[in-house]
């Protein structure tokens, strides 16, 4: 099940732990699926949840100075204390794209999501375009079988 929308958020922060992405868009999804089961499992997430404003879990991708970040992440004010090996990533008030959708686990909803926003849904939007920034897939629900989320991207009016 997959939906797309556009609608209007409020500027949010994401408290993240992060990791710099390299090699080909091939080798990235490995890359996150590493980092996303070494911070769940080292307890570093869990320890981030202390801050957050709410139970939903973030992942982040956002280009800076050319690199390719990734981060996990929580919800948190935005004069959030950041902790060592912590960034506090500004989303702004905007219009977003955003796409929802179910897999069986986590890493398989970020490939999903960012396959279908990419490849699928901006491509075929005629009056709003993505100009860059962050973006980031929300993880909304767990459940035995597999996770449900939506991946939130910036668009602007063309």
């Amino acid at each position: 099940m997959t939906n797309t929308k556009i609608i209007k958020k409020l500027a949010f922060t994401v408290l993240g732990l992060g990791t710099t992405l390299s090699g080909d868009y091939q080798q990235l999804p490995a890359q996150k699926k590493a980092f996303w089961e070494q911070v769940t499992t080292d307890g570093r997430l869990a320890a981030l949840k202390q801050q957050a404003q709410n139970n939903l879990e973030f992942a982040v991708n956002e280009a800076i100075d050319g690199a390719m970040h990734f981060y996990a992440g929580v919800q948190a004010a935005a004069e959030v204390s950041v902790g060592t090996d912590q960034r506090a990533i500004h989303f702004p008030a905007s219009e977003y794209l955003v796409v929802s959708g179910q897999a069986k686990s986590v890493p398989e909803l970020f490939a999903s999501l960012e396959g279908l926003a990419f490849g699928q849904a901006l491509p075929s939007l005629t009056d709003k375009a993505y100009v860059g920034g962050p973006n980031a897939t929300v993880i909304t629900a767990k459940q035995a079988d597999g996770v449900t989320g939506e991946l939130w991207i910036p668009v602007v009016t063309k």
